[in-house]
């Protein structure tokens, strides 16, 4: 069987969407076409409304994450970028960061501590292929347990 990283394929991950990422686009939608079919339509309203429902919907369908060529990938809507995975200090699975860089749409998701004081918050369907992935292409990475 051939080894995955001998020949260098990349390794997607897709986001977990979280319940109240996906309630509050749903409510979002929900207004915004009853607000087309009402009575007292509103161009105004209308318009407000599908603002946030067009950026949390390309946020839904563009959050994932690769590994590829010993970096860690990221794109979450508009914010992208990546790490060195050699540069991955410590992983903290099943936690939530309220802020800070967070590419992610749902919380239990995993804190990455990465060069000296840099850390970023993602969170993948599956934490614990996500982690062993990691740690097969960096031994060094320190899991820090629940606590």
């Amino acid at each position: 069987m051939i080894n995955q990283f001998e020949i260098n394929l990349p390794m997607r991950f897709e986001a977990r969407k979280g319940p109240l990422y996906e309630s509050t686009l749903g409510i979002l939608t929900g207004l915004f076409l009853y607000s087309l079919f009402s009575d007292k339509f509103s161009w105004t309203f209308s318009l407000l409304i599908l603002i946030p429902i067009a950026l949390m919907a390309f946020n839904y369908f563009s959050t994932y994450y690769i590994i590829k060529n010993k970096l860690l990938i990221y794109r979450s809507g508009l914010i992208k970028g990546s790490i060195p995975i050699d540069e991955i200090r410590e992983v903290e699975p099943d936690k939530t960061l309220w802020a800070g860089l967070k590419p992610a749409l749902a919380s239990k998701g995993i804190l990455i501590h990465y060069n000296k004081f840099d850390e970023i918050y993602v969170a993948p369907i599956n934490n614990a292929v996500f982690i062993s992935e990691l740690s097969k292409l960096n031994p060094n990475i320190k899991i820090k347990s629940q606590s």
